[in-house]
């Protein structure tokens, strides 16, 4: 059996060196035990740090050592993509290149993936978050699973373990815009999930601002469903019945008592509640033109600019 390990990485050069340590040290150890070979892929996602010199470094002393660099920085999910495209195993990990996901688990992972398990998923709790973060998450997660098709749970990330089966099936998914979180959930196939502490950063800073956080987590919910256009539907057809009994009212009351003195609240009410629904409900049909403007260019995910991965084998 080959395990394939995937670490994305983006300017991790204070914690790299460790992080390859580590999975050296608990993979040489259980792979002995268990009769298995293993890869880890370094996929760098265009670090302007000296995080590719040094992966090129261990490289050529660790033969399980193996290097994806892009020629600029492309994202988490096309260095995901990139990382199960080039693995070859018949067992594949994806986990991050700053220690939060512990490593320590990962001889349980195999264990439980011999137990007929497709995915083996690792769960974090939120120990040591702000009260902030933990109830925006909380919130973000009750209103995505009641507008996507696919279940999404709170804690659970890209940390885990997937068969060949599993990795096909995401591969066959070519979509250029891609929620990783909602892919993994919905090919489906067997899974179980473990349940781990929330580790910290070992060293650097994060990369996901709230920019970026605020970015994805508006790919969650439109990626997987189309219940948005489906709300500017109903938006439009409820203030379109609300206008006409304002309407009807207005004539009766015309028609009973004349014409009274022009209400302005009234009437700038009534522009400024259309007014922005229409604009939120252009808002959101921009963004799925604009997902289906990337996807009809049909460019690649990612430009790779140097590895030292013969394709041809892992094809």
């Amino acid at each position: 059996m080959l395990l394939s390990v995937i670490i994305p990485c983006y300017n991790e050069s204070m914690v790299i060196l460790k992080t390859h340590s580590k999975l050296l040290e608990i993979l040489t150890r259980d792979s002995e035990e268990k009769a298995y070979d293993y890869e880890l892929i370094f996929v760098d996602d265009g670090s302007k740090d000296e995080t590719l010199n040094m992966l090129k470094s261990v490289a050529k002393k660790e033969r399980q050592t193996k290097y994806i660099s892009f020629s600029r920085n492309f994202g988490k999910e096309a260095a995901m993509l990139a990382g199960l495209q080039y693995a070859s195993g018949d067992l594949v990990i994806i986990i991050d290149a700053d220690l939060q996901h512990p490593p320590e688990l990962i001889p349980k992972m195999i264990e439980l993936s011999g137990k007929g398990y497709d995915q083996v998923i690792a769960k974090r709790n939120r120990t040591g978050d702000s009260k902030r973060k933990t109830l925006f998450a909380k919130l973000y997660y009750k209103l995505v699973n009641r507008i996507v098709d696919v279940k999404i749970i709170d804690g659970i990330g890209d940390f885990r373990l997937l068969n060949r089966k599993a990795v096909d099936a995401i591969l066959a998914l070519q979509e250029y815009n891609r929620f990783s979180k909602g892919i993994f959930s919905w090919i489906g196939f067997k899974e179980t999930v473990i349940e781990y502490e929330n580790q910290q950063r070992a060293a650097g800073e994060s990369k996901w601002s709230f920019k970026n956080l605020l970015s994805y987590g508006i790919d969650g919910l439109l990626s997987f469903n189309n219940k948005p256009l489906r709300l500017c539907f109903y938006s439009g057809a409820l203030s379109m019945f609300i206008s006409l009994t304002y309407i009807i009212i207005m004539l009766i009351r015309i028609s009973l008592y004349g014409i009274l003195v022009p209400g302005y609240f009234t009437t700038i009410s009534a522009i400024l509640f259309l007014g922005g629904l229409q604009l939120i409900s252009t808002g959101i049909l921009g963004e799925y033109i604009g997902r289906i403007y990337y996807e009809v260019k049909k460019r690649p995910h990612y430009l790779v600019d140097t590895t030292n991965i013969d394709k041809s084998q892992s094809d």
